[in-house]
C-alpha cells in the first residue's frame, strides 16, 4: 500500500514543488513506483518533468462529477515515476466544502494498491485543496528555508496538523523538516536550522538540499536534477534524502 506524503509549508518560496519531483525520482530511481499529485496551480510539477499540461487535469476532480483522479494521471519519461498535473487556470476558490473529496478517489479509485509512494505537492495558502492533501496524507515533509519568516510559517503549519491529527486524521505524522536554498557557511541560516532542532527536536530535521543553479537548469529542461546532472550537488542532495525517505518507508513496513 502506497505512503502518502504531503510536501507543506504556510509560505511560498521555500521549494515545494522542487522538492516534489527530485524527491519523487530520486524514490523512482531506487525502484519504486511512485505518482506525484500536483495541487498547486502553479503547475511547477509539470514543468519539472516535462510533461504537457492539458486536460484532464488533478483540479478536475473538485469540478466535474464524470472525471477521476485516474484520468488525470499521465507517464513521465523518468522510469517509474507519474504525475496528475494541476491546471494552471484552476481558482482555488473553486475546490467547494468537501475536505474528503482527495482521499475518496485515492481510495475508490485503488490507487495506493497501484503505487509505493503518493507525494502530494501543495499550495501555500490554507485553502481547501491544502486541506484536502492533509486529509488524505499519512506524513508531511515541510520544506523551509533557514531564515526566519519561513520558521513562522513552520509554526504556522505545525498548530494546523496539530489540529487535524487530533480530529479527523489521526494517522498524520510529520516526517520531518528539510532544509532547501541551504548554506552551510551563512551563521544565520545554521542559526535557523538549530532552533527549528531545537524546538521541534534534531532528529526531525532531514537531510539538507544546498542550493545549486543546476536545479533551475534541470526544470528548464523538464528533468529532475539527478537525470539532467547526476554529479551536481543538488543530484546528491536528492539522492541522500531519497535514501532516507526509502529506509524509513521499509521500516515502517516491517
Amino acid at each position: 500500500m502506497a505512503v502518502r506524503i504531503a510536501i507543506c509549508n504556510r509560505k511560498g518560496g521555500t521549494g515545494k514543488s522542487t522538492v516534489s519531483v527530485n524527491l519523487a525520482a530520486g524514490l523512482a530511481q531506487q525502484g519504486l513506483r511512485v505518482l506525484v499529485l500536483d495541487m498547486d496551480s502553479q503547475s511547477h510539477c509539470a514543468a519539472g518533468l516535462g510533461v504537457p499540461v492539458r486536460p484532464p487535469y488533478l483540479h478536475d476532480i473538485f469540478r466535474r462529477s464524470d472525471i477521476t483522479l485516474s484520468d488525470a494521471i499521465r507517464t513521465s519519461d523518468f522510469p517509474g515515476l507519474s504525475l496528475a498535473p494541476a491546471d494552471p487556470n484552476f481558482d482555488h476558490g473553486m475546490a467547494g466544502a468537501d475536505q474528503l473529496l482527495l482521499s475518496r478517489h485515492l481510495a475508490s479509485e485503488s490507487l495506493d494498491s497501484q503505487y509505493d509512494v503518493i507525494l502530494i505537492d501543495t499550495p501555500p495558502s490554507q485553502d481547501q485543496l491544502l486541506m484536502n492533501a492533509l486529509m488524505a496524507a499519512h506524513w508531511v515533509i515541510v520544506p523551509f528555508v533557514p531564515h526566519f519568516l519561513s520558521y513562522q510559517g513552520i509554526k504556522q503549519l505545525i498548530r494546523l496538523m496539530h489540529g487535524i491529527k487530533t480530529t479527523e486524521n489521526p494517522q498524520l505524522q510529520l516526517a520531518g523538516f528539510l532544509p532547501t536554498m541551504a548554506s552551510t557557511t551563512m551563521r544565520h541560516h545554521k542559526k535557523i536550522m538549530e532552533e527549528v532542532g531545537r524546538h521541534f527536536g534534531k532528529d526531525r530535521i532531514l537531510p539538507a538540499i544546498r542550493t545549486d543553479i543546476r536545479v533551475a537548469d534541470a526544470f528548464a529542461t523538464g528533468q529532475p536534477v539527478i537525470g539532467f546532472a547526476p554529479r551536481s550537488r543538488a543530484a546528491e542532495d536528492f539522492s541522500q534524502l531519497s535514501r532516507c525517505i526509502s529506509e524509513r518507508l521499509q521500516e515502517q513496513a516491517h
